[in-house]
């Protein structure tokens, strides 16, 4: 057992670092087991060793993040936390403080897990990447993010975003308008992230001079997309044949991001996925990165990240069944 006593430079930065009524606290105690007893600038720390030392190292990075002019959120307790008790404090300064883009409200974008840490850093040092895995781990938005920031700084003449329409055989013919209002549902996540950066007004001002395009997946065959930054949503979505089509059109000094979620295909079962097939085909290639989200990553409602794992053990679960019942009928 040990024993720490952290102190506060003043009284009004352990405020800022507690939280209301201690919430932050709680918050790393959550993650790092231990007795901690706050008061005023001072927080008495009690336990394991190990536990101890972490959470002491928690509470300073949080110091150290607020007194660079960081507003500290529980996501951000959350993420020092997780990361310091893993053994991965030395990660947690640059995460904070890696920069991808600023939205139209003034929001910092930042990682917020270590696997969206990977993912931006795969983007910057990769000609294509893959982000793989469940929703809500920030896939499609850091991408965005990082292509208005290459688009602000004029690394790349546009963005394109595509994404494919899956029901466009059979449903959509259905569905009133023309075909840009026919498939605008399917492409509203990337309208949404785009707002988000740029806000309304601009994003349709760049349409209109082609700088942004968001277009459905055939609408890219027969191009060569040169000075572009470009990102493939729902790429679970596609057949084998779109997307050696999409990442064909790779021209010079573009970036591509291709997105998807392998648990969420929608293709007739009888397709298979061209996202299942590429990470078999281009895994080893130069200049091509396959990064892999879990439900660890998810950065929307905690209850998202449990349900995602709640899915993945089932699913693991009817996988070994499923292949039970195939050896007992040869057997």
């Amino acid at each position: 057992m040990s024993e720490r006593i952290f102190t506060f430079p003043n009284y009004d930065l352990a405020a800022s670092i507690l939280g209301q009524q201690d919430r932050h606290l709680k918050m790393i105690n959550e993650v790092i087991p231990a007795a901690v007893v706050s008061r005023g600038d001072i927080v008495t720390i009690n336990g394991d060793e190990t536990n101890v030392t972490n959470f002491e190292r928690t509470l300073a990075e949080l110091v150290f993040l607020h007194q660079q002019g960081s507003t500290i959120t529980e996501a951000q307790v959350k993420i020092a936390a997780k990361l310091i008790a893993g053994g991965k404090s030395d990660i947690v300064h640059t995460m904070f403080e890696d920069t991808l883009s600023v939205t139209m409200r003034g929001k910092t974008i930042t990682p917020k897990t270590e696997g969206q840490k990977f993912y931006v850093d795969s983007i910057r040092k990769n000609t294509i990447t893959f982000g793989i895995g469940p929703a809500g781990t920030g896939k499609t938005f850091l991408a965005v993010a990082l292509a208005a920031f290459y688009l602000k700084n004029r690394n790349v003449d546009k963005i394109i975003l595509t994404r494919p329409a899956v029901e466009a055989g059979e449903r959509l013919g259905y569905l009133p308008g023309d075909l840009q209002e026919k498939v605008d549902p399917y492409l509203r996540p990337l309208y949404d992230a785009l707002n988000e950066m740029f806000g309304l007004e601009q994003v349709q001002r760049f349409m209109e001079r082609g700088t942004i395009e968001v277009a459905p997946l055939a609408y890219m065959r027969g191009r060569t997309l040169e000075n572009a930054f470009v990102i493939l949503d729902e790429a679970q979505n596609t057949t084998p044949e779109q997307m050696k089509m999409f990442l064909t059109r790779l021209g010079n000094n573009s970036k591509m991001v291709v997105n998807g979620d392998k648990t969420q295909i929608d293709l007739p079962s009888r397709v298979s996925s061209g996202l299942g097939e590429v990470e078999k085909v281009l895994r080893s290639v130069l200049g091509i990165k396959m990064v892999y989200f879990s439900d660890q990553d998810v950065v929307r409602h905690d209850l998202v990240g449990r349900i995602v794992k709640a899915y993945e053990v089932y699913n693991e679960k009817q996988k070994k069944a499923n292949e039970e019942a195939k050896s007992n009928e040869t057997a």
